[in-house]
């Protein structure tokens, strides 16, 4: 059964330009979510604010804190 889904207009042109040979939208769609979405398919396209960016940002820093760590203590 098919369902109809409301898109910005940016997220539609991504779609065309990501649509291959005889695909579908839904095939699109379908294969990016498989795939994985990764932090740079998102850089630009304004899904993220600056706001939520910082958390990302200071997690990574706390994360590689905890990396180093743990990585000192090992070779120790």
């Amino acid at each position: 059964m098919a369902k109809t889904i409301a898109v910005s207009d940016d997220v539609y042109d991504l779609l065309v330009k990501s649509k291959l040979p005889k695909e579908s939208f839904s095939d699109v769609i379908r294969r990016s979510l498989r795939k994985g979405m990764r932090l740079s398919d998102i850089a630009g396209s304004r899904t993220v604010n600056k706001e939520d960016w910082k958390k990302v940002v200071k997690a990574f820093e706390r994360q590689k804190k905890i990396d180093e760590e743990r990585k000192r203590r090992l070779l120790d």
